[in-house]
Parts: structure tokens; sequence; C-alpha cells
């Protein structure tokens, strides 16, 4: 069974194309039964996301070039234009892109971990869809099993690698609970944004939005159901606040100095963090000078990140090796199924020369002839059956001085070297 995957994705195809070959829920399911119906594909699964879209089949024969030439067929594409701007792997390139996948280790975001519930999600809908057997159970199970190990044995996903969560988990380093901090967001651009979501996933409830334009601030706000200022009332309402976060477009500081110490005296010196993403400053550098402001500039959270994106590789490369062990044991037990059929019919013969010789010696029994001899005639011959072939097989690979199979047989039929010799 021949396994492939193609696809395209944010390092191989602009937006336009990511857009044209992605799936849609609705169509998903008639996709899959294209590839199973049309194209012959025994199974398949379709990963279709923002940033990639990618289909894995296993057929008896099976090539890139017809899962390419599908895809395009079915989004009404050219195939020149798809292929060229794709890539495709097969066999065990296949199984190492998709653990590679799950795993983070091909996002745009190096070890993020919502790929891994988009392929769960893929393959859930293959298998409802019927496009899913024991080969691919086998693959995806081996290959959830995998991201969880690089997941949990290394440092993949441990250090945020983009300002806006490198932020937040500054905020969760100096306030225990961010469900008990208030946070004002400064800005409504899609920095904030990005912010803000990342503040609610981590249990943030009290977020204040404050921009110029008050429209875009509600539009925002609305999405967190987080209150709103306008700029002019920050100053009446920054002692509240805990965590201050800015990202404007404004030419001149917003929040200063003077600003800053007031709120302090207010808060009767209860510390604040106030986290600075724009270029020009929002925040008056002077701000950490105060002993209870905590002062980071978008330049010292890069400097986090950098760090983190640093650490994400060398652990990337740890996850390599655990993804290789992985591959390998697929690839062992693949290798197994192909001698289930071999076994079932060397069984199957066995069986059917056993039942031959003992029916022939219940009859000689119905004859009347002694049972000592009968018993003795069937041992011989059931021996003399069972022992015929790796007989020939090992005066065989004597006679060609065929070491290995030599070994290979001695194994296989428990025989030891020095029983060999004797036997010489």
């Amino acid at each position: 069974m021949s396994l492939v995957v193609f696809g395209i994705n944010h390092n191989t195809a602009p937006v336009a194309l990511r857009e044209k070959v992605a799936f849609s829920p609705d169509s998903l399911q008639d996709a899959l039964h294209s590839l199973k119906n049309e194209v012959g594909m025994a199974e398949s699964v379709i990963l279709s996301t923002c940033n990639r879209t990618e289909v894995y089949v296993a057929a008896e024969e099976a090539s890139p070039e017809a899962v390419c030439q599908w895809l395009a067929e079915f989004h009404d594409l050219q195939f020149d234009g798809l292929w060229e701007q794709g890539y495709a792997h097969s066999d065990l390139n296949m199984v190492g892109h998709v653990m590679r996948v799950a795993s983070g280790l091909d996002s745009l975001v190096l070890g993020e971990p919502q790929i891994l519930g988009q392929l769960k999600q893929s393959y859930i809908n293959a298998k409802n869809a019927g496009a899913v057997s024991s080969l691919f159970e086998q693959l995806f199970q081996k290959t959830f099993a995998a991201a969880k190990k690089v997941r949990t044995e290394t440092e993949i996903g441990a250090n945020a690698v983009s300002v806006a969560f490198s932020a937040v988990q500054l905020a969760q380093h100096i306030f225990s609970s961010l469900a008990d901090s208030k946070i004002l967001l400064v800005g409504a651009g899609e920095t904030i944004e990005l912010v803000a979501t990342h503040m609610k996933e981590q249990g943030a409830q009290h977020m204040t939005v404050a921009n110029r334009t008050v429209a875009n601030a509600h539009s925002l706000a609305d999405k967190f159901n987080a209150q709103v200022l306008t700029l002019n009332q920050i100053p009446a309402h920054l002692a509240e606040m805990d965590i201050v976060i800015c990202s404007t477009a404004s030419q001149l500081p917003i929040i200063g100095k003077g600003l800053v110490e007031r709120a302090l005296k207010q808060r009767r010196r209860k510390p604040m963090l106030l986290i600075d993403l724009a270029v020009p400053r929002d925040i008056e550098e002077e701000v950490a000078e105060l002993s209870d402001a905590y002062l980071y500039s978008v330049d010292d959270l890069q400097q986090i990140v950098e760090q983190n994106i640093a650490s994400r590789q060398e652990a990337a490369a740890q996850a390599e090796a655990l993804i290789a062990d992985q591959v390998d044991q697929f690839t062992r037990w693949n290798n197994a199924q192909g001698a289930v059929e071999l076994l079932r019919d060397y069984r199957k013969q066995s069986e059917q020369q056993k039942n031959k010789l003992l029916d022939r010696a219940m009859a000689q029994l119905s004859d009347g002839k002694p049972p000592e001899k009968v018993l003795v005639e069937l041992a011989n011959k059931l021996t003399n059956s069972l022992i015929h072939g790796p007989t020939s097989a090992l005066k065989k690979a004597a006679e060609y001085q065929d070491e290995n199979t030599l070994a290979l047989l001695q194994d296989s039929l428990g025989l030891k070297q020095e029983n060999l010799s004797e036997s010489e």
C-alpha cells in the first residue's frame, strides 16, 4: 500500500492560492467520497486550515501527481500552477511529514499547538465519512501519540514567540491571577486584539479598551465583554488598572510619567505593569524611573521572543528525534501487516496437511491396524511434512553460503549454533 501526501502551505503558496484550495465543511465529505469512488484511494484524510491544505491518501498505486490532479480538478484549477507551488511526500517521508505537522514543527509559528486539534478534527471527519480504515487508523493514532510526546517531553511550546503573547506571559509572571487583574488596553488594532484574545484565553475577566475612535473601541470590546473609555478618560481611571498595554499609531506619548506617578499614589504604591508595544512610544520611557511601575517596551519583549525562538529551535531538534522513533514504530507495524496473509496461508496449509494425515490414521485404525504402528506412522509423516520446507531452505542457504539466511532460519526455528555445528 502506497502512502502519499500532496499539499500547499504558507511557505510555498500565497494566500490567494491557499484560499482557492481550502475545503469548507460542506464540501469536505463530497471531497472524501470523490477520492474514494472516482480516484480509487482506499483511505484519505484532508487537512484544510488558513495556512495549509494537505491531502493524505493510501492506495495500492498512489502518486503525488494523481493527488495534485484531483485537487486541481476539484477546485477548478490548473495542474501546473498548483504542482509548482505545492509539495509532496511518499511512504516513510509522508509518515514523518504528518507527524511533524501535528507537532507544530512545520507551522508558521514553530511549536504552535492549534494544528494538532485541527488535524484530529480532520481525521474524525474522514473517519465519519468512511474514508479511514486500519492503515490510517494506526498512522494517525501514532501521529497523535508522537505530537503528545513532543509536547510533553520537549520545550517546543513552553515559551511565547509573538510579542502579543509574550506580553500576556509577562503579565502572568507578575500577577498571580489575570482573573483578578484589571487590564487597560490602549488601541483597537490587530496587536491589541491579539493581546485581548490571549488575555481572555488565560482567564482575564476585567478588560477595558481605550481608543481615540470610540466606535472602534466598542467594536473590539464587544468581542471580549470589555468596557470602553476614550483617551481623554484614561487619567480618571488609570489608578484602577493593574496592567496597561498600549499599541496605537500616535506620534506622541499618550501616558506620561506624571500621570502614572499620580495613579501610583492613588493606588498607595500598589505595583502597576505597563507594556508599550507601539513605535513611536505610547508611554514615556521616564515612567521606568518610578519605583512601583514596571515598564517594558516592544524592544524588551522582542528580545524575549528571540530567546524563546532559539529555545524552541533547540526543542525542535529533540522533537525530530522523538518523531524518528515514532516513524520507526509505525514502519515496523506496517511491515508486520505484510506477513499477516503469509502467516494465514502457512497456518491453512499446515492445518490441511494435519487433517489429511489424521483422516488417514483414523481410517487405518478402523481397518484394524495396530494403534502403535498408526501413531508412529502419523508422527513420522507429520514431522516430515512440517520440516520439509525449512530443511530445503537450510540446504539451499548452506549450498550458496548465505550466512544471513542461515542466521535468520536458525533464529526462526529456535536452533542454537552449536547444534548446527554438531549436525555438520
